[in-house]
């Protein structure tokens, strides 16, 4: 069966009514494209964070422009659920705890009727940790276009989380980001800039590690210090780009069919598969003698 996906380049920041109204303005060029899945960027309800690293707005500093914090069962995420209507929808959002307190910097998969997965972002990169707490599983979920998985920004960065994700029978991984241009040396075409390279080179080889359709959008640009580098885009199980946006904000829209690519990619090499978890004992053991000095050298 083929799909119709499209991953979202755009801005958003604290005006929550000017954030609705993009969604509705993407969701219903998205539509006109064909789209039944749209992915939106982190922090797309309420936007991301100022700035990064121990400055900013961080919980030790200022309470006042942390994103506004929502929960899952609250009015927030029903509108966008009125919004998307029979498209489904993945969108990132700063998640309230029960405990009225915790934050989570989160993503959702939901359609109108329901909601199908919920997401609380595992990696924190440079101080992320001051105005988040971390989330702690990866679990894939079954969605009207098919088995999804979710990830947030910096995740992308750690193989084992899309691994995670792909055994779980994840066949489209969705990125969520607000990355930025590089901090220091920044170049001066951003699409040239070292961390939008690595952001696609990330994007590609994710794909192909898992032989899995990979969708990642992306905040476009800038808010308070934090230039955003768009490069939206879908990405085949071969590492493929089909759709990209580029710096540009806007939509990266692309058909793709599960069942004969994976047929066709996993026929051969089929990477899942061929796996040799009896001699991977050291990439989840909890200490390791590089870890150990890593730690020693941080705290000396």
């Amino acid at each position: 069966m083929t799909i119709t996906v499209a991953a979202v380049s755009a801005n958003f920041t604290r005006d929550l009514e000017q954030n609705y109204a993009l969604i509705e303005k993407l969701l219903g060029e998205a539509r006109a494209a064909g789209a039944q899945l749209v992915v939106f960027p982190e922090a797309s309800i309420g936007g991301y964070l100022s700035s990064l690293g121990n400055h900013g707005d961080t919980v030790r500093t200022t309470q006042r422009s942390l994103p506004p914090a929502v929960q899952l069962d609250g009015p927030e995420i029903r509108r966008v659920q009125e919004l998307a209507g029979k498209t489904v929808v993945c969108i990132g959002f700063c998640e309230l705890d029960d405990d009225g307190e915790t934050r989570y910097n989160a993503a959702v998969c939901l359609d109108g009727e329901r909601i199908y997965g919920s997401y609380r972002k595992v990696h924190q990169p440079l101080g992320e940790n001051m105005s988040y707490a971390a989330g702690d599983t990866y679990r894939a979920f079954d969605t009207p276009v098919g088995r999804v998985g979710l990830q947030i920004c910096y995740d992308k960065a750690f193989p084992e989380a899309a691994r995670a994700l792909a055994l779980d029978g994840a066949e489209i991984v969705v990125s969520l980001s607000a990355w930025p241009a590089a901090r220091t040396a920044t170049a001066e075409d951003l699409q040239q800039d070292r961390w939008t390279y690595r952001f696609n080179l990330f994007d590609a080889a994710r794909a192909l590690d898992n032989q899995v359709f990979w969708i990642a959008s992306n905040q476009a640009g800038t808010f308070g210090s934090l230039r955003y580098v768009g490069n939206a885009k879908v990405v085949d199980p071969g590492g493929n780009v089909l759709a990209t946006t580029l710096l540009d904000a806007g939509l990266a829209v692309a058909q793709i069919d599960v069942e004969s690519t994976f047929r066709a990619m996993r026929g051969g090499m089929f990477h899942l598969r061929d796996r040799r978890p009896d001699v991977y004992a050291a990439v989840t053991a909890q200490d390791t003698p590089e870890s150990s000095a890593w730690k020693a050298a941080a705290h000396a």
